[in-house]
């Protein structure tokens, strides 16, 4: 008999990628890439943003020596939750189908990762988050678009650019979703 409850199964959103769709107009997610780091029905999930860069680094914001490593790593808004804080995660590939990311880490650890090959540190101010059934919600509503992220994530630039750019890379019919107007009817 198979004792496994549906808390112990994998949560199926995390480490995917969430592309908002045109209809999100005007508020904190259009044309954001979110990345999803944790996902569960009992608590909800919680997310960055990885292509709204702030125009700062970390030593514009923090000047204490202990930060001077991080000194040169990009600031992002994370999501519309929590703006008041600013903290680091690190992304990297655990296998070439898996992309890691852990948030909310210390200034230390951001460091050791930062000195990892392959790992890409950011900073981010506030997060993205979702109470629980909310973003499947969103999902039947065909407001974001899931995918896995691509292998080539990381080496693309994550800033406003990264919406079309990855989602061009998904099928023949994002690409033309990415190269609509953002007002067809403008036209």
């Amino acid at each position: 008999m198979n004792d496994l409850t549906p808390h112990d199964e994998p949560e199926r959103l995390q480490g995917q990628l969430l592309f908002a769709t045109p209809t999100m107009q005007g508020g904190p997610f259009e044309h954001s890439v979110v990345l999803l780091s944790e996902h569960s029905e009992k608590e909800g999930a919680f997310g960055l943003i990885l292509n709204q860069p702030t125009g700062q680094v970390v030593g514009d914001v923090l000047s204490d020596k202990a930060f001077h490593s991080l000194r040169h790593v990009s600031v992002h808004h994370g999501g519309p939750v929590s703006q008041n804080q600013l903290f680091f995660a690190a992304l990297w590939w655990d296998t070439p189908q898996v992309l890691r990311i852990i948030h909310q880490i210390s200034a230390e650890d951001a460091i050791q990762h930062h000195k990892k090959p392959g790992t890409l540190v950011r900073a981010f101010v506030g997060y993205s988050g979702w109470s629980p059934g909310q973003l499947e919600e969103e999902i039947e509503r065909h407001t974001w678009i899931v995918t896995p992220p691509p292998p080539t994530l990381l080496g693309f630039s994550h800033d406003e650019s990264l919406w079309c750019t990855a989602l061009k890379s998904l099928s023949p019919y994002h690409r033309l979703l990415a190269d609509a107007p953002k007002n067809p009817f403008a036209n």
